[in-house]
């Protein structure tokens, strides 16, 4: 699995936990125990033909005509599912890490992670989560930071 070849191979410092099989970010939040906004959601946009990934809180959802003007894009939509299996073949589809960098694509992540101290997320398979301190990710995955979500209701 390219994420945690890449994890040791820059000797990165993060925890893993095995756990039933979670399909969403919010049920792994609360496998884990801990708030939606702690846990990185990866989402893989198409802007005019490019994918970009997107990471956001569990909780959250983007909003997609402000990052379309963020991106400079005129138009934008979520991958589907076929496209996210050829973009991510080393990953169980839906358990995707938000390491963009890692599968050729520029990753964005929202403002309201910034501040965390660390985040959690799915470690390419259902049944396992990565908990990583928020200045090794950012060091690590090189995310751009903008804003384009806003929390679920």
């Amino acid at each position: 699995m390219k994420l945690m070849d890449f994890l040791d191979r820059v000797s990165a410092n993060y925890e893993i936990t095995d756990h039933l099989p979670t399909f969403t970010s919010q049920e792994l939040a609360a496998t884990e125990h801990i708030p939606g906004i702690m846990v990185a959601k990866p989402v893989v946009v198409r802007a005019d033909e490019e994918y970009y990934m997107c990471v956001l809180p569990a909780c959250y959802k983007i909003d997609f005509d402000t990052l379309k003007r963020q991106v400079g894009a005129d138009e934008i939509e979520l991958a589907d599912e076929n496209e996210m299996a050829k973009l991510f073949d080393d990953c169980s589809l839906g358990a995707e890490p938000p390491f963009g960098i890692l599968y050729g694509l520029l990753t964005f992540m929202d403002s309201s992670l910034e501040d965390d101290e660390y985040i959690v997320f799915q470690g390419g398979t259902h049944e396992k989560a990565i908990k990583m301190n928020m200045k090794d990710y950012l060091r690590l995955a090189r995310p751009r930071i903008l804003s384009f979500c806003y929390p679920s209701l």
